[in-house]
């Protein structure tokens, strides 16, 4: 289920071709990360106020 503030899997699938590859070491999961600051950008809320997930 995708919550109201996440990327869908289309607009996933759109920027996922963009994000630099990782030179060393594996990433920590980049959809995570981007839907974390899709939501910063929507609500404006404050980092303390997001969820951890």
């Amino acid at each position: 289920m995708i919550r109201r503030h996440e990327l869908t899997d289309q607009e996933w699938d759109a920027l996922k071709e963009l994000l630099p590859q990782a030179a060393s070491r594996p990433r920590q999961d980049d959809r995570r990360l981007l839907n974390g600051l899709v939501r910063k950008i929507r609500t404006g809320s404050a980092w303390r106020d997001v969820p951890e997930r």
